[in-house]
């Protein structure tokens, strides 16, 4: 950790953690353990996680067997590296090895294959050391520093939805039409490695520790291991420098917003809890099974109005299944028995003056952080959220 600090120009930092580390950041003297867990990482194999949950982790020695007792989709669409997740410097240079060694054979990615760059920093640094250039011979897209595909940022043209395929990427959520609004996408999670030799075979029975490809002139090769450096010799190049600090004296500063503007809304603080008990509360849904932060607060389209509370409310719970009628996005008022919308729903308990509650399952709020799902209950009238474990 100090030569990373020390090489992203943080030096003060691994200075000042020194101090502290016999103290604070070493194990303790003489500590005995409850349990000891020892792994051999000589017989650990990579995983493909999925689809439609990171929960579900297959060896890749089994990928091939259990994806066709599955019936999933043998023909991988998409391979999709980077974002904020695995899109080190180390994670580029590996992927950039492996597709290196393809096309000494004459091989270009059989699937779709993006990069999304986990910084303007790691962007400016392999396009200098030349990982940039390679992505893009092997036929890839480079797309903008972002969030990107991970969050349903974007415009998928290679499909049209409703139609069943697999996508592998390197992200860290993989929820049901979380990147490409297609529920019948099946996403799976791995390694940048992985993800790259599955876009080279374009088979998700493709194992790479044993399986051999055909070379461009009908020969057959195995992949070799991936390789790369953790710090780049050379230093990180910064790349364009996007940050607008504020002002110095921000006393008199006033933010204007356009009180017509749908993406920005000023925040008015909410009121804090009387100290009361609330009785007789009706529930707004309760959510059957996994609910993820997708299906509290969808994100893609939706974050456009993510500086617009009011808007951005109008998305709550509707990827949610209610689990009176098996429906997304349909809970009856207990008052007057109509059906509508969660969000419609609770707009109208809270504009009659009733405080609501959500029931869930195990798990809730799996998913990645996102205060508008937090955000969002509070703001159209919800009073509690009772489930049987939070995710952590």
């Amino acid at each position: 950790m100090v030569e990373y600090l020390n090489a992203t120009g943080r030096g003060e930092i691994a200075d000042f953690a020194k101090l502290y580390q016999k103290d604070f950041l070493s194990a303790d003297a003489g500590c005995e353990y409850d349990q000891v867990i020892e792994i051999d990482l000589n017989t650990l194999e990579p995983h493909v996680n999925g689809p439609f949950t990171p929960d579900l982790a297959t060896p890749v020695s089994q990928m091939k067997e259990v994806a066709v007792k599955n019936d999933w989709p043998l023909e991988v669409k998409v391979g999709l590296i980077g974002s904020c997740t695995n899109s080190s410097y180390e994670d580029m240079s590996r992927a950039a090895s492996i597709i290196k060694d393809a096309e000494s054979h004459g091989l270009r990615a059989k699937a779709i294959f993006t990069v999304t760059p986990g910084s303007e920093q790691v962007r400016a640094t392999i396009q200098r050391d030349g990982q940039l250039d390679t992505f893009k011979e092997f036929g890839g897209k480079v797309l903008a520093n972002a969030c990107g595909p991970c969050i349903g940022q974007w415009d998928r043209q290679d499909i049209k939805k409703g139609d069943k395929n697999t996508i592998v990427s390197s992200f860290n959520r993989n929820f049901t039409s979380r990147n490409d609004g297609n529920p019948a996408t099946h996403a799976f999670v791995a390694s940048p490695e992985m993800v790259v030799a599955y876009a080279i075979a374009g088979d998700l029975r493709f194992n790479p520790l044993t399986d051999k490809l055909k070379d461009a002139e009908g020969n057959e090769f195995m992949l070799k291991a991936p390789h790369g450096v953790g710090l780049p010799p050379k230093g990180y190049d910064q790349g364009e420098n996007t940050y607008q600090a504020p002002p110095a004296e921000r006393a008199t500063l006033e933010v204007s917003i356009d009180p017509k503007s749908d993406r920005l809304q000023k925040l008015t603080p909410f009121k804090p809890w009387d100290g009361k008990d609330a009785l007789r509360m009706p529930i707004l849904i309760k959510s059957w099974k996994k609910t993820t932060t997708d299906h509290i607060s969808m994100a893609g389209p939706w974050l456009k109005y993510r500086g617009h509370l009011q808007n951005i409310s109008n998305n709550y719970m509707i990827g949610a299944i209610n689990a009176e009628n098996m429906k997304a996005n349909s809970v009856k008022n207990h008052y007057t028995g109509v059906y509508k919308g969660v969000p419609e729903t609770a707009i109208d308990y809270r504009e009659a003056g009733h405080k609501w509650v959500v029931i869930g399952d195990e798990n809730f709020g799996e998913g990645s952080s996102r205060e508008h799902a937090a955000l969002e209950p509070r703001y159209l009238g919800g009073f509690a959220i009772i489930t049987k474990s939070f995710a952590h």
